[in-house]
């Protein structure tokens, strides 16, 4: 008799990945309609350092609003992040940040520490009244659960998600005289995906959730520094569908239980060399980011492909990122591609609306290695019948040459399906 029972659970996620100095939990608050946890947190030992970008979207949801006056006063300090999924707490007014702000204060009280280390997020509808009571009532059942294992750390994840079909978790370590340092990242998002984060010295500024921990030593300023230029070359280059959310946060929390600290780029000279430890938690910070981007990307609403721009010989890095972008945003484009159509032509003309600066005989583009496009024309070497089937892989890579100077950039992106639009179709109702 066969046997029928449930394969056992595979973990994302190893102990031995998990950041020393923090728990994790998840709870059911009822935010969500099918009854699966919808309130998470990360816990940390003691007051961990922090480091934010949020959304530059101009319509910030009270959350984020929060939590940027919470960095502040704290001076970039945290204990307690608390994630909310079911409800984006965005265009609720000054009730929504009352809201967020009664959460907190419940929260601090539970979690034994002040309402301003408490950081708030949420994710979900946007434009209904947050339920403060359901999230408060869960509270007590959040803090029982609190663990430090690799399942904790798995169920923040899951317990985030919204149209997410699965949960994204990525890891990253090295060592230094010994001493292991880890850097473990979770995210959601599928949908209302085009981040545009941005930092300011003040008040930093990026629906995608991230939140990354490690257990590296690091001073806010260096957090700052080594976040940002980790997120503008990974979250700062995916969309799936060109719509930037309200409610976008990457966060990175230290802990610094290794003990291993990390004293970040030198500005000094342009010949200065980073110090090893700084070298080695930035390539760990960057391939973390990189991958939760990318997982973001391959979880996008009803794609069926997964698409990477590989621009070059543009004037400059910024043309070529503009020039991905409006390929990236085009629906006969993204429509093209869900359907295995090699119509090159389209991908021509959202270069040429880019606004920038090209000549378009000096533009060659290529499907894979396949050459579609030289010069501007059709290549002599064109295959209708080898660039359809090129398409018909779930994973396809877009090379264009602009033919103009050094400038390149990579950029992930999807197609655009009935599916998509299914989802989108009655999200609310």
């Amino acid at each position: 008799m066969a046997d029928t029972s449930p394969a056992p659970h595979t973990p994302l996620i190893r102990d031995d990945q998990v950041p020393r100095g923090f728990s994790f939990a998840a709870a059911r608050a009822g935010l969500k309609a099918s009854g699966k946890p919808d309130l998470a947190c990360a816990v940390a030992d003691r007051p961990a350092t922090a480091a934010a970008m949020f959304t530059s979207n101009k319509v910030i949801a009270a959350p984020l609003i929060v939590g940027q006056r919470h960095l502040h006063r704290n001076q970039h300090q945290l204990r307690v992040v608390l994630v909310n999924a079911g409800n984006a707490n965005c265009a609720t007014g000054e009730a929504g940040v009352t809201a967020a702000q009664q959460c907190c204060v419940s929260a601090a009280a539970i979690f034994d520490c002040e309402p301003h280390s408490v950081f708030p997020s949420s994710t979900g509808i946007i434009g209904v009244p947050l339920p403060v009571d359901k999230l408060t009532a869960a509270l007590p059942a959040l803090h029982a659960g609190l663990g430090s294992s690799a399942s904790h750390l798995e169920q923040m994840a899951e317990a985030i998600m919204t149209t997410d079909t699965r949960s994204k978790f990525a890891a990253a370590s090295f060592d230094v005289h010994g001493v292991t340092v880890r850097i473990a990242g979770i995210a959601k998002g599928a949908g209302m995906i085009h981040p545009q984060l941005q930092a300011a010295p003040a008040a930093p500024h990026a629906t995608m959730l991230v939140y990354l921990f490690t257990d590296a030593v690091l001073a806010p300023a260096v957090a700052s520094d080594l976040l940002y230029h980790a997120a503008d070359n990974s979250f700062n280059r995916i969309s799936i569908d060109g719509d930037t959310s309200t409610n976008d946060t990457v966060l990175l929390l230290a802990s610094g239980a290794s003990g291993i600290s990390v004293h970040g780029h030198s500005h000094a000279t342009a010949t200065t060399v980073d110090d090893p430890v700084t070298a080695a938690f930035s390539s760990a910070l960057e391939s973390v980011c990189l991958a939760l981007a990318k997982r973001i990307v391959e979880d996008g609403e009803g794609i069926e492909h997964v698409v990477e721009l590989a621009i070059g010989g543009a004037l400059t890095d910024a043309d070529a990122l503009r020039v991905a972008r409006s390929i990236a945003h085009s629906p006969l484009v993204k429509t093209a591609w869900a359907g295995c159509d090699p119509n090159w032509g389209r991908i021509l003309a959202a270069i040429g609306y880019a606004g920038i600066a090209i000549d378009p005989a000096r533009i060659d583009i290529s499907f894979g290695d396949l050459e579609i496009c030289r010069e501007g024309c059709l290549s002599a070497k064109f295959d209708e019948t080898a660039a359809h089937d090129y398409l018909k892989q779930r994973e396809l890579t877009i090379h264009i040459d602009l033919g103009l100077g050094q400038g390149s950039c990579r950029f992930f992106t999807t197609d655009l399906t009935a599916e998509y639009v299914r989802i989108n179709s009655d999200y609310s109702t």
